[in-house]
């Protein structure tokens, strides 16, 4: 398909900042976006108590929700800390909890479940990626009995423990060789470990963009055949630092390496250097659609500090900003884009009742 704009659920504003799912939803579809990462915060949120049975009314609802709203749901994520875990009983743990989170998926009428690399402590986690490719191929495998089969996304993230850069992800996707693991391809992720360093004063790596040049070159010789393994993208720029985020800067933690209290803080949407946004995201999202020939979901997944405004105009702010930044993405790269999917068709509207709560049931016709 071609490709189509979506946004992550938390990127709209924080549930803990009071902001509801329902006019998250609203304000997404309102400013054009067409597809919607779920955060299990969000879905977490609805269910009182957070029981089983009440987290599946929740996800039920929330699709009814989308459907409403002409919003396909991408996939639920993020299932974090999940691979290489030094205790195996707690692995098993987690074998038992993405067995829940794919019916959540079910219920969610999407197939796909997104996968973080971890960054847990290294007393936690094992370097050994052949543990990791396992733990994988595990959790792929237990994807592959479901009907129809349950898909996985791994993403390797900037502050990863072990797995920060796509090289290595894209390795690890290689070596599970199942079908239903891919890859999300995150472009403030990649070039945020090779380009970007927010404790040095420039704001860069010593050598950025070479770098950056050269990583795009690779991931384009060696993804360009096997496109389909790309489940789906994520754009996203960041903020230039006026000052190093070393001890003393208002975002620094000392439990947090500094790229992820950068990451939870500064990120930005595409196009907005009047905002301060500096990395070479055009070059990356060029090679990823002209020349590798990405088609499908290019989700906004946006972390910024402004999310946990509590102010209700925060979202739609967001919804507006994200709007503004997938046009200048289409007008930059010249993208084809599928036009009839954001034009409503006819629906059918009846109200039922789910656990007490009357939400609108939209059947499509």
């Amino acid at each position: 398909m071609p490709c189509r704009p979506a946004i992550s659920s938390m990127s709209l504003g924080r549930c803990y900042a009071g902001h509801s799912l329902s006019h998250k939803l609203t304000m997404a579809s309102k400013h054009g976006m067409q597809g919607i990462e779920i955060f299990y915060e969000d879905l977490a949120d609805l269910a009182r108590p957070q029981t089983p049975t009440s987290l599946l009314t929740a996800a039920r609802y929330i699709y009814s929700l989308c459907v409403s709203l002409n919003l396909e749901i991408i996939c639920l994520q993020p299932f974090m800390h999940y691979e290489g875990l030094l205790d195996r009983n707690a692995h098993s743990t987690r074998i038992t909890e993405i067995k829940f989170w794919i019916e959540l998926a079910k219920a969610l009428h999407t197939d796909l479940i997104q996968v973080p690399s971890s960054f847990l402590s290294a007393d936690q986690i094992s370097a050994d990626t052949n543990l990791i490719v396992s733990d994988l191929r595990e959790l792929a495998d237990i994807g592959l009995q479901q009907s129809p089969p349950m898909r996985f996304a791994y993403e390797s993230l900037c502050w990863g423990t072990y797995i920060d850069k796509w090289e290595l992800c894209w390795d690890i996707v290689t070596r599970v060789d199942r079908p239903n693991l891919g890859i999300c391809l995150d472009t403030f992720n990649i070039l945020g470990g090779i380009y970007a360093d927010p404790t040095a004063a420039s704001g860069r790596t010593e050598n950025a963009e070479q770098e950056a040049e050269d990583s795009v070159r690779r991931l384009v010789k060696q993804i360009e055949q096997h496109k389909e393994k790309i489940f789906f993208i994520q754009v996203v720029d960041a903020e230039r630092l006026q000052k190093p985020l070393v001890r003393g800067h208002a975002f620094y933690k000392e439990e947090q390496p500094a790229r992820m209290s950068w990451s939870r803080n500064c990120r930005l949407f595409y196009g907005e250097q009047e905002k301060g946004a500096y990395l070479p995201v055009k070059k990356v999202v060029e090679a990823l659609v002209k020349e590798i020939g990405f088609e499908g979901w290019v989700s906004m997944e946006l972390f910024n500090k402004a999310m946990e405004r509590t102010d209700e105009g925060v979202v739609e702010e967001l919804a507006e900003r994200a709007g503004r930044s997938w046009e200048r993405l289409v007008e930059d790269l010249d993208l084809e884009v599928d036009i009839q999917a954001a034009v409503n068709r006819p629906a059918v509207v009846r109200q039922v009742s789910i656990s007490n709560v009357e939400v609108a049931e939209v059947a499509r016709l």
